[in-house]
């Protein structure tokens, strides 16, 4: 079942070419609004939102996160019951719920602290996973690598960039669609993909207990297959990984350049294919991007399915935010915890490259404040997160920002501290304490004084600014996250 709310549902309502379905009237609702609020704020706000049926037959519109509902309520909710009122011919009331309330509501989503896995057989020693017909959760050689258990398609969160993957990994589990294979997902590091392939194998070995799925990382891979060869057991080795029904292999471009290791798993992938079985591999670029890598091999990994995992969005950042804080208050005995709005959205823009990074924040905060992380404002949250700033972004100063702000604008960076006021000038200085704030540890007192000698209140005022305007302007938010990366390098 995809989690993505990129459409409508249907829930129960019957056709949706009915004037009064829940659908049509959110469609009608939803192209006004479309127009009222422009394409940059409807898509970042509620491009992902849908109309669902409660328990109680109550029509809901869901958001993906907290964050949208609350900006959604402050910003469109009155023109939203407007325009829902005019289109409804079943004047119907109208919720506003965030996805995860909506799911604690409905019973949608299965918590799941740990994935059930049946107990081992007595004779297992540990070295296996209780795969089989008598294990029923995934089986791993003895050479593989144990599954993570936060690690399944509950926690995963979905958003434009990575919907395909999940749907193709969650087509896998299910053990349909053997129309593509191998597949491969790639992207950089933090991506998601470890995640993708963990969710597949407790997903596939609970719908199928009677296969045999095997998951291990490339390095166990590289190591399982030169102990096999000094211990002269190398039929067994094979025997054991062309003896899966599933082959989950990650980070496979660590074979790359490894000529006698990339033959194995060649062979490998080559038989279980041929014999129907499944193959899924992860990498870090797209097969045709592994230049060492051997041609054969490169070649069969092209004639597979190649999914592409991007960067996530602003959206889907914050999604992840959310879905990590309930999942830490809740290993924590402590429920849902919560942060205030503007921390995670400070959190979302500043860690955009890497998944890991924004969690690892986000951690920081969690361990030091615990369920008070509710009441940690901006300035604190940054305060706390100093190392982690400094270390993701020592090479960025305010001088290097109003540098390639000014180049951006084709302006001098002498305009952007001077007091000119035109708009030409106002605006990109603006842009310039905005991005100092975001990507350096700077206080706003010290960004003013670098600024032309501006004060913390001119400073913060242009920061609110900013985050005003971007939630209406696609030009200025593409203007930001260009800047942005760029300064990242």
């Amino acid at each position: 079942m995809t989690m993505s709310y990129g459409g409508s549902s249907g829930g129960g309502w019957g056709s949706t070419a009915a004037a009064g379905a829940p659908e049509v009237v959110w469609a009608r609702a939803a192209q006004a609004l479309k127009t009222e609020l422009g394409d940059a704020a409807y898509g970042s706000w509620l491009g992902q939102a849908a109309v669902r049926e409660a328990a109680d037959h109550a029509v809901v519109l869901v958001t993906p996160t907290t964050t949208a509902r609350d900006w959604v309520r402050r910003n469109a909710w009155r023109r939203i019951g407007d325009l829902w009122a005019r289109n409804d011919p079943l004047h119907r009331p109208l919720a506003l719920k965030s996805r995860a309330e909506f799911d604690a509501d409905t019973g949608a989503v299965v918590e799941v602290e740990a994935p059930p896995v049946a107990p081992r057989p007595s004779g297992d020693g540990g070295g296996r996973g209780g795969g089989g017909a008598a294990g029923g959760g995934p089986r791993q050689p003895g050479r593989g690598a144990p599954l993570q258990e936060r690690f399944t398609f509950e926690t995963f969160v979905v958003g434009p960039a990575n919907d395909f993957a999940y749907e193709v990994a969650r087509r896998v589990a299910a053990w349909s669609d053997e129309h593509f294979n191998p597949i491969i997902f790639h992207g950089p590091f933090g991506y998601g993909k470890t995640h993708l392939l963990n969710a597949i194998a407790w997903e596939a070995a609970r719908n199928a207990p009677d296969k045999k799925v095997i998951y291990m990382t490339a390095e166990r891979f590289l190591a399982g297959f030169v102990k096999a060869m000094m211990d002269r057991s190398g039929p067994a080795f094979k025997e054991e990984l062309r003896g899966a029904d599933l082959l989950l292999i990650d980070d496979a471009h660590f074979v790359a350049g490894k000529q006698n290791s990339q033959e194995e798993l060649f062979h490998t992938i080559a038989a279980l294919t041929q014999d129907g079985r499944r193959v899924v591999l992860t990498t870090d670029r797209p097969p045709t991007a592994l230049a060492e890598m051997d041609a054969r091999l490169r070649s069969h990994l092209q004639a597979g399915l190649v999914c592409g995992i991007e960067p996530a969005d602003r959206t889907l950042r914050l999604g992840i935010l959310e879905r990590k804080l309930d999942l830490l208050g809740r290993q924590s005995g402590a429920g849902g915890l919560t942060a205030r709005g503007e921390v995670l959205e400070f959190l979302a823009d500043r860690f955009t490259d890497s998944v890991r990074e924004l969690e690892g924040a986000l951690n920081t905060l969690v361990a030091r404040a615990g369920p008070a992380v509710v009441q940690i404002g901006l300035d604190e949250a940054q305060t706390i997160l100093g190392p982690h700033l400094r270390g993701a972004e020592k090479r960025i100063t305010v001088d290097e920002i109003q540098k390639s702000v000014a180049e951006h604008y084709g302006l001098s960076q002498a305009d952007l501290i001077s007091q000119r006021r035109n708009r030409a000038v106002a605006r990109p200085r603006q842009v310039s304490m905005w991005l100092a704030k975001q990507l350096t540890t700077r206080s706003l007192p010290d960004i003013g004084r670098r600024t032309g000698g501006r004060d913390h209140t001119t400073v913060l005022h242009a920061v609110r600014r900013i985050e005003s305007l971007r939630q209406g302007d696609a030009q200025l938010t593409r203007d930001l996250e260009v800047l942005t990366r760029k300064l990242r390098g």
